[in-house]
């Protein structure tokens, strides 16, 4: 039996593009950043998940000018074409938040336990976005939420120094000679590692305000470097990332980036060099929790 025929048409970077025909979709791991091809054009409104499965199978679709029939293919929406019937899928626009998460909000894209996310907190017409950096369960604080993978990327990756501050409680009087040892460096798991700058705010009854400031992303890090040292952190919040500064936003509250605060984060540079820093830096994860 003759198997039926292709049409075949030029997509708008000249190559042929074949219309096949639908059938089951065939999935396959991705392990390329971005969204999931299919959610992209559903989310922009031109079909349904399962429609939008089809029109990739149909060789409708395609990416960089590369027509795409698999399921699975990821793209990033700010650096990739996407065209279906020839026409562009327009850019999605550049979104920046400042959050301040309080305690008991998770800092994960999907959570199975079903807790608040930091994105949960944002307007729910927003699209895609995803915070950057982490905080832990029990830490609060600045959280700058965005799909601005470019800056996501200079604020996180060690190489580029970008200073986090906390205030952190600590229980406990905290002398000269302990804060001297801190600003010297302490020896955990993975390595050799110090605060760019610590100082004591003044004791609070039992307790001590301590202000960090920080430039790598080490898993819980704080907590860790002040256990070593025979402190107990008893609240910790992150009050400032490079220039952006928490202020007085309350716990839960979310607000717009303005363009002046989104350049001035594109364009920090630290105050302080770190001299004498380990060069060491952890696998996994950058932007560790605090």
């Amino acid at each position: 039996m003759a198997r039926p025929s292709q049409k075949t048409r030029k997509t708008p970077s000249g190559r042929p593009r074949v219309r096949r025909r639908p059938g089951r979709p065939q999935r396959r791991t991705n392990d390329q950043p971005g969204e999931r091809l299919q959610k992209v054009l559903a989310s922009a409104g031109l079909a349904s998940r399962r429609e939008a499965e089809e029109l990739i199978l149909e060789g409708r679709v395609e990416v960089d000018g590369e027509v795409v029939t698999e399921m699975g293919t990821r793209v990033d929406r700010l650096k990739q074409e996407v065209f279906v019937d020839g026409e562009r899928l327009p850019k999605p626009k550049l979104e920046y938040f400042a959050v301040h998460k309080p305690t008991g909000v998770v800092c994960t894209a999907r959570d199975p336990a079903g807790r608040t996310r930091v994105t949960d907190l944002l307007p729910p017409d927003v699209g895609r976005v995803f915070n950057v950096g982490r905080l832990d369960l029990e830490s609060e604080g600045l959280i700058l939420v965005t799909n601005d993978g470019e800056l996501a990327n200079k604020i996180t990756h060690p190489r580029h120094g970008i200073e986090k501050t906390y205030e952190v409680q600590v229980a406990g009087h905290v002398p000269p000679d302990v804060l001297a040892k801190m600003r010297k460096g302490v020896h955990l798991a993975e390595g050799y590692v110090k605060p760019v700058r610590v100082r004591s705010k003044g004791p609070r009854k039992k307790s001590t305000i301590l202000e960090m400031v920080l430039d790598e992303g080490r898993n819980r890090e704080i907590r860790r470097l002040l256990a070593r040292v025979g402190h107990k952190v008893q609240r910790l919040t992150r009050i400032a990332v490079g220039p952006l500064r928490l202020g007085d936003l309350p716990r839960g509250a979310v607000r717009r980036l303005t363009p002046e605060e989104v350049r001035k984060l594109q364009n920090y540079e630290p105050h302080t060099p770190s001299e004498g820093k380990s060069t060491h830096r952890p696998r996994g994860r950058r932007g560790g929790r605090r």
